[in-house]
C-alpha cells in the first residue's frame, strides 16, 4: 500500500480515503488533517482533527482552540492519532477533561474464508430500493437501542440517515456497495458495507446484526461474502476491518482470516445530553 506521506495508520488512511468519496473536505495543516462533512454534522468522525502525534496535558488546550476554529458550530470534539501504534501518555488528564479514549484493532487479510457458521437462510444482496434503505435504517435503530452506550434514539435516527445516504452515494458511484442480509418479508437482519480506498485496499463499515437474529451465523457469511465481491469487483488485495478488542466482533473476524496489524487511537467528547 502506497499512502499519502502524511498518512501514518492504515486504520486512518482508510477512513480518510471513505470520507474523500463521501465528498468531505480533507485538509493537510503543519501538524494535523482536518476532516470535515458538512453535509453531517452529527457524524463526529466525518468531522475531527487528525494529528500527527498525540495530545498530551500540555498541548490539548491548543488543539482544542483548533479544532473549535475548524468547527464553530461543533456540540463534540474528536481527535484521531495518525500513528500504527500510539501511546496516551496523558490518560489520566484527557478523561478528567471529559475524553473518551479507545484504542481499536485494525486487522487486515489477504482473502478470507468461509465461516464455520455459514448461514443460507437470508437473502445476501445490496439494498436496491428506498424501501430496502428503510429496513436497514431500521437494523441500525434496533442496534443502537440494545446498546447499553447507545446513542438518544432522535439524534442517532438523524446521524445514521446521513450515514446511509452516504453508503448509497459510494454504492451508487461504483466505490464498493452495502451488502446485507434480507429475510422474505423484506426485513433487514445484519448488515455491513465494504468500500475501495486506492491502492488494491478495500475498507469495512459498520458490521451490525439485529440483536433478534444474533448467533445465526449473519455476520460472518456477509464478511466473508463481501470480501469475495471486493476482489472480483475491485481487485482487492488487502482487506482492512476495525473493531473494538473488547467485544467479540474481533474473534469473528479472527475466525474467516482475519489478523491484527496495528492500532488505530482516537479521543472523543460527547455532547452534554
Amino acid at each position: 500500500m502506497t499512502a499519502s506521506p502524511h498518512t501514518r495508520s492504515l486504520g486512518y488512511f482508510t477512513d480518510v480515503a471513505l470520507r474523500r468519496h463521501e465528498g468531505a473536505t480533507v485538509t493537510r495543516h503543519r501538524q494535523h488533517t482536518s476532516v470535515q462533512s458538512p453535509f453531517n454534522p452529527s457524524f463526529w468522525w466525518g468531522n475531527y482533527l487528525l494529528l500527527d502525534e498525540a495530545p498530551t496535558a500540555g498541548t490539548l488546550d491548543a488543539w482544542e482552540a483548533e479544532f473549535r476554529r475548524i468547527f464553530p458550530e461543533a456540540a463534540h470534539t474528536t481527535f484521531g492519532v495518525n500513528l500504527p501504534a500510539a501511546e496516551l501518555t496523558d490518560l489520566e488528564h484527557l478523561r478528567a477533561r471529559g475524553y473518551g479514549a479507545y484504542q481499536d484493532t485494525v486487522l487486515t487479510a489477504a482473502r478470507t474464508h468461509a465461516p464455520r457458521t455459514l448461514n443460507r437462510d437470508a437473502q445476501l444482496r445490496p439494498p436496491r430500493t428506498d424501501a430496502d434503505w428503510a429496513a436497514v435504517l431500521e437494523l441500525r435503530m434496533a442496534v443502537n437501542a440494545a446498546d447499553p452506550h447507545g446513542h438518544a434514539p432522535d439524534g442517532y435516527r438523524t446521524f445514521a440517515q446521513g450515514k446511509l445516504g452516504s453508503y448509497r452515494r459510494l454504492q451508487e458511484g461504483g466505490h464498493g456497495t452495502y451488502l446485507a442480509a434480507f429475510d422474505d418479508q423484506g426485513r433487514a437482519l445484519s448488515g455491513l458495507g465494504i468500500f475501495d480506498c486506492g491502492d488494491g485496499v478495500a475498507r469495512y463499515q459498520s458490521v451490525e446484526t439485529h440483536p433478534e437474529y444474533r448467533a445465526r451465523g449473519l455476520a460472518g457469511t456477509l464478511v466473508h461474502t463481501a470480501a469475495e465481491w471486493a476482489r472480483e469487483h475491485h481487485g482487492t488485495r488487502q482487506l482492512v476491518i476495525v473493531a473494538d478488542p473488547g467485544y467479540h466482533a474481533q474473534a469473528l473476524y479472527e475466525s474467516v482470516g482475519f489478523a491484527p496489524t496495528e492500532t488505530q487511537t482516537g479521543l472523543e467528547k460527547r455532547p452534554a445530553e
